[in-house]
């Protein structure tokens, strides 16, 4: 099953980003890489699943960062 999440943007009447995008970003991936770490110290969780929500959160992590970029290039209204 392969589902899409559309993530819209939060800007302001002058179209200035209202979320730090890069701390998003970041605590996306963190929790991804912090549910790998736990599976590599042992603990009861399933390895194939913890990685395919890692990867998954990772790949959210990526089209915010794109989308942010194209934002602040004008590439998005």
């Amino acid at each position: 099953m392969n589902r899409e999440v559309t993530l819209p943007l939060i800007v302001d009447d002058h179209g200035a980003l209202q979320v730090a995008a890069a701390d998003v970003s970041k605590l996306l991936r963190t929790v991804g890489a912090r549910w790998v770490r736990l599976v590599e110290a042992g603990e009861d969780l399933d390895e194939d699943t913890v990685a395919a929500l890692a990867i998954e959160l990772a790949k959210l992590a990526d089209r915010i960062d794109v989308a942010c970029i194209a934002h602040s290039s004008g590439g998005a209204s």
